[in-house]
């Protein structure tokens, strides 16, 4: 009898362990450190947005949730390291449009198709600015825009990188009001941000949530929103529509992908825990002090949301004649 209890204990313990493992196995993501790449520089808005929310998920889920930065032709080094990895949910990459939408009608090839990542969320959507150095002699975005005329092919426009929405926008403006910009391409906001502070370049046309505290500060001046409308953030600050260019209207977004073939559930379930994060009031304010509006579309929104904005930057690739060398 006494035989038989032990050997039954044993069966239910070995059962025990059997569900233990299947149940890890089977469904409950994550159970281990989940890795958000960054294709950008730290300190940038596509650096600062996925930080907050990563720590609310590391908190929701009991589990490390750890950025991981990596720069490089303008998003795709880190872009192509997450679609080379296991589809498990595991490795994410969260980024502004270039690697999703925009390089793969800049770049002759890529070692990642940009249309096989598996949405996951829209984080946030801000406006882009047109800042420039404290001592360039304009006081607004049309005064900017004749010096440009009488400079032209002389003023210096840093970018976050070749292609990169803070590129095309400002290509966009060059093509609407027929000026010649010099660009200089950086890897990232930080560094760009960096040597419009320093001088070193004239403008840039940076995502608001990363410029509106160094002009708060008087380090740079922002002359002008991009959006249609303006920014609660700079209510004083006129669009570029208002400034002259008609119907200008370009904002920047960031979004969260995971590799092609990640299942659905998973992919729901990382979707389900971000809306749940961007509803935090903390969160939202920490949102509305980067000047960005919090996203939190469904995975179907996102792929329709991507597929509307690659035909926007075509066009606008096209109408800018904006080339990667």
């Amino acid at each position: 009898m006494r035989q038989t209890t032990s050997m039954a204990c044993a069966a239910l313990a070995a059962w025990a362990i059997f569900c233990g493992v299947a149940h890890a196995e089977s469904g409950e993501f994550p159970n281990r450190p989940v890795r958000i790449v960054v294709p950008y520089s730290a300190g940038g808005t596509a650096d600062v947005l996925p930080r907050i929310i990563g720590e609310k998920l590391s908190a929701m889920w009991g589990q490390p949730v750890i950025i991981e930065n990596r720069p490089g032709a303008g998003g795709n080094i880190g872009a192509a390291l997450v679609a080379k990895a296991a589809p498990d949910g595991y490795t994410l990459v969260s980024t502004p449009p270039a690697p999703l939408v925009i390089n793969q009608y800049l770049y002759k090839s890529l070692q990642f198709d940009p249309e096989r990542f598996a949405p996951v969320a829209v984080l946030a959507r801000v406006p882009n600015v047109l800042a420039v150095k404290n001592d360039l002699p304009v006081k607004s975005a049309q005064e900017f825009i004749d010096y440009a005329r009488k400079n032209n092919g002389q003023v210096t426009v840093a970018t976050q990188g070749n292609g990169t929405t803070s590129h095309l926008t400002g290509a966009l403006v060059a093509s609407q009001a027929n000026l010649n910009f010099v660009f200089v391409p950086y890897g990232g906001t930080a560094p760009a941000l960096a040597d419009l502070m320093g001088g070193q370049v004239d403008a840039f046309f940076d995502n608001i949530s990363s410029t509106f505290r160094q002009h708060e500060a008087g380090k740079v001046r922002i002359l002008a929103v991009t959006s249609a409308q303006r920014s609660p953030l700079l209510p004083k600050t006129p669009t570029l529509a208002e400034s002259g260019l008609s119907g200008f209207d370009v904002s920047t977004w960031f979004g969260v992908v995971a590799p092609a073939g990640t299942p659905d559930d998973v992919v729901n379930k990382l979707n389900a825990s971000i809306a749940q994060v961007l509803q935090m009031p903390d969160v939202k304010q920490k949102f509305i002090e980067q000047g960005a509006e919090v996203g939190g579309d469904t995975p179907a929104q996102m792929a329709d949301f991507m597929k509307a904005e690659r035909i926007k930057w075509k066009k606008a690739i096209d109408t800018a004649e904006v080339t990667i060398n």
